[in-house]
């Protein structure tokens, strides 16, 4: 059973920085893609940066391009997101989720479905 524990979630001021993790466990398949999404109260679920396991491929959203890293630790199967520069826009609960595919540009498919989440991480920014 695979399942996916995310924390570093917090309260900040605007301009700050935060690191979101997530711990992965129970898969075995080497070819996934993994990936940081978000809600806001209201608001629909937003995909904000994902990878393929295999590397060569990283999706940002518009709105977080320049600001948010997403990086993977395979030995520790932990993904981060390291998230600089935060506006008050970029508060939501933050998820982490898991899909196994047969090849990277599956990660590419915008209707990609995930199959695996975590319970997800409050990041709150003021301005």
């Amino acid at each position: 059973q695979v399942q996916l524990v995310e924390s570093g979630g917090g309260s900040v001021q605007a301009g700050g920085s935060l690191r979101l993790s997530c711990a992965a466990s129970g898969y075995t398949s080497s070819r996934y893609c993994m990936g940081w999404f978000r809600q806001a109260p209201g608001k629909e679920r937003e995909k904000v940066a994902t990878l393929y396991s295999g590397g060569g491929y990283r999706y940002y959203v518009d709105s977080v391009r320049g600001r948010f890293t997403i990086s993977r630790d395979s030995a520790e199967k932990t993904l981060s997101l390291q998230m600089s520069r935060l506006k008050f826009e970029d508060t939501a609960m933050y998820y982490c989720a898991l899909v196994v595919v047969a090849a990277g540009p599956d990660c590419e498919d915008p209707l990609l479905s995930y199959d695996y989440w975590g319970q997800g991480t409050q990041v709150t920014v003021s301005s």
